[in-house]
């Protein structure tokens, strides 16, 4: 991630950015439906176009570049991360089953220890 904190004020032209860029992928959507009679494919390049437009408006925003930004970031950090070999991942996957078949089997039979004390011990509701 980004070690510098910088702090930015939104101006009226990247709130206007923004508004232009709801304007446009609610314009597209709008597009879509009107131009049904015109075929299929011409909605579909309209609210592309449309979406394109609005997602050119809304990189081109203060808000936009800070999410390009992190965007990067993350995918920095994310090709830093050592994955686990296959026999690794493997061995991590057969112990959770195994713990979880152990903790079931231990449920169970706290149950059924609990339901023999109460039903038959204590209340005689089973005789």
């Amino acid at each position: 991630m980004a070690t510098t904190q910088i702090e930015t004020v939104s101006t009226g032209a990247d709130k206007a950015k923004l508004a232009a860029a709801v304007v446009l992928a609610v314009g597209a959507i709008v597009a879509f439906y009107l131009l049904s009679k015109q075929g299929g494919v011409v909605q579909w390049i309209a609210l592309l176009v449309g979406l394109a437009a609005a997602v050119g408006v809304f990189a081109s925003s203060e808000n936009g570049k800070q999410l390009i930004a992190f965007g990067r970031d993350s995918w920095r950090e994310v090709k830093k991360v050592v994955w686990p070999t296959r026999k690794e991942a493997i061995q991590m996957t057969a112990y959770v089953f195994g713990f979880v078949v152990i903790m079931s089997i231990f449920l169970w039979l706290t149950d059924k220890t609990l339901e023999w004390v109460f039903f038959d011990l204590i209340l005689g509701w089973r005789k």
